[in-house]
């Protein structure tokens, strides 16, 4: 295995090199948007990578600088005393900030912006500190694909806009806005930006969807199986524009689709010894199982949707269970929760030539596609 350093100087060399850069900062250069987003890329780790591709000051918590780091040399943050250290640099937070907007090294990848290092309990937590626009980016090439029509992606830029807006506005975490997981957006820096993703960010620049004058909650999926959901019948409240409507993601790879399991192995991960049967408790009207009970020779178990999917790795909980000679299958369609936008839905749509202002307003219901007020 190599170490980081090694891999660093490989993810540079062979995905990354100095033509790469120049290329992205000649051609592609980034968008400007005056909302700030800090997004939690390592959480809590006993060391993280950093470095940049051009010389970077380094400063304490308050802007003061502290020194410099050289391009494209590995550094590695980790916790001392309470205090977040990079070689001689000391400090309780710690800002690296690339001259002539160079690039961030978090980790194991690439990223605009600036990092921001801090301790939280007894680790190190990096955040990419990064405009709104230069983070859609990477997002709309991470959830969905590059490849396809301008439309389906001007409309899932859209979406994540609105949703990280929505986030950074109403979201409990005080140190940061994000994450780069599926909880929140998928976000892997420069490995997934692509000239479509660029164009589609910026011919949506600042343009989010409200409800009366507010950024939404735009969540998203990959495929709902036929129908989208009222939010409140898979979660908690009711929102006017989290309604259920008529899905086209028939095309979709992961429409439909089976998993198998012997009765012992389920019974293992659940809980509840031997399975004997599953008994849907609660399910929406489109047939989303939300409560159900597993009942095995140890006894029965009531689990929500969030356990079933994770404990059983299932695309969605819009399935129906049997079981058959020793064997437990799990029929299904859709892939996620199966509120808000459909990203197979919008693929379809806009081969059919519909725009992604049609697009978004079939998935969002009473929304406004509206600019972004400068802060």
């Amino acid at each position: 295995m190599m170490s980081w350093q090694e891999t660093f100087c490989f993810f540079v060399s062979k995905k990354y090199g100095w033509l790469t850069v120049l290329l992205w900062m000649l051609v592609i250069a980034p968008v400007q948007a005056a909302t700030e987003l800090r997004v939690a890329i390592v959480k809590a780790a006993n060391q993280v990578s950093v470095g940049s591709s051009t010389d970077a000051l380094i400063k304490d918590g308050t802007g003061r600088t502290l020194g410099k780091l050289t391009a494209m040399s590995p550094f590695v943050a980790q916790p001392k005393t309470n205090s977040v250290a990079i070689q001689q640099f000391t400090s309780q937070q710690l800002v690296i900030e690339p001259s002539n907007d160079g690039y961030v090294w978090i980790g194991n990848r690439w990223y605009r912006g600036r990092t921001r290092l801090m301790i939280q309990g007894k680790g190190v937590t990096a955040l990419n500190l990064v405009d709104l626009e230069s983070y859609l980016y990477s997002v709309v090439g991470s959830e969905a694909i590059a490849t396809w029509p301008l439309e389906a992606l001007k409309a899932q830029a859209v979406a994540a806009r609105t949703y990280a807006l929505n986030k950074s506005s109403t979201g409990g975490n005080r140190f940061y806005d994000l994450d780069t997981t599926v909880q929140t957006q998928v976000y892997k820096g420069l490995e997934t930006e692509y000239l479509s993703t660029h164009e589609a960010v910026n011919q949506t620049a600042g343009q989010i969807l409200t409800y009366n004058g507010k950024a939404i909650l735009a969540v998203f999926h990959s495929s709902s199986g036929g129908h989208t959901e009222n939010v409140e019948d898979v979660w908690s409240s009711a929102l006017p524009y989290l309604r259920g409507v008529v899905d086209y993601d028939q095309t979709a790879p992961v429409y439909q689709w089976t998993k198998t399991f012997n009765i012992n192995e389920v019974g293992s991960l659940l809980g509840v010894g031997t399975v004997k049967t599953f008994v849907p408790e609660r399910i929406t009207p489109n047939g989303r199982i939300i409560t159900l009970k597993v009942i095995g020779a140890k006894g029965s178990k009531l689990i929500d949707d969030s356990q079933v999917r994770k404990v059983l790795d299932l695309r969605s909980t819009l399935f129906t269970v049997s079981v058959q000679d020793n064997m437990v299958e799990f029929k299904g369609r859709g892939y996620g929760h199966g509120i808000g936008l459909s990203q197979w839905g919008a693929y379809y749509l806009s081969l059919q030539g519909v725009p992604y202002d049609q697009i978004l307003t079939h998935y969002y219901q009473q929304v406004t596609l509206t600019a972004m007020k400068p802060n």
